[in-house]
């Protein structure tokens, strides 16, 4: 792995564990033109697995672990990833599937940054 791309999945790691409690255990990360894709495994805290075990509560986790996380990104994006990937933030889009604790994160960048 990169530093770049070590670098990377730091920030990523330390924002989610920040913002929910637990960061994800393990990123993949790849650089594609100007994106970077990232799949995140074990994301979910223990509550958050229970609360999951309902239709609402599951609901409630997937806009917290989806749409809490592009707002945040949308407001600013975490400090240092702009100068880690040499690109300006424009976009987050994210999904995460609870019945396997599996993310996957596409962040928009507003040049290449595979290089």
């Amino acid at each position: 792995m990169s530093k770049k791309i070590h670098d990377f999945n730091d920030i990523i790691r330390k924002l989610r564990k920040d913002l929910f409690g637990k960061g994800p255990e393990r990123i993949t990360t790849i650089f594609v033109d100007n994106m970077a894709i990232s799949t995140l495994y074990g994301n979910l805290t223990p509550t958050e697995k229970f609360i999951a075990g309902t239709r609402e509560g599951k609901e409630m986790v997937h806009s917290a672990r989806t749409k809490m996380i592009q707002e945040v990104y949308d407001e600013s994006p975490p400090d240092g990833l702009e100068e880690v990937v040499g690109a300006k933030f424009i976009h987050l889009f994210s999904d995460i599937k609870l019945e396997d604790d599996i993310a996957v994160s596409v962040f928009l960048f507003d040049r290449i940054i595979d290089q």
